[in-house]
């Protein structure tokens, strides 16, 4: 499965620093393994992946993957 950026999601991870970059890079890249649950409450199927402190906002499109929002732990369920 191939990993697609949402504008957001990709606005914010180029913002990180390397160290934080790749260490979610790495664990986007082993989806669907990792740590990674349901969210309940929308419409369609969304899931969080945790990374340490940051977490990872994903859906299922086809045969991709799409990467919705990344943003730390506090923050990251606002507006959702």
């Amino acid at each position: 499965m191939t990993p697609l950026y949402s504008k957001q999601a990709t606005k914010y991870i180029n913002a990180l620093d390397a160290g934080t970059q790749q260490r979610i890079r790495t664990a986007i890249n082993k989806l669907p393994n990792g740590d990674t649950k349901l969210i309940k409450g929308r419409g369609i199927a969304t899931y969080r992946l945790r990374v340490g402190d940051w977490r990872v906002l994903y859906s299922f499109e086809g045969n991709n993957i799409l990467i919705e929002k990344i943003a730390p732990r506090g923050d990251i369920y606002k507006g959702v």
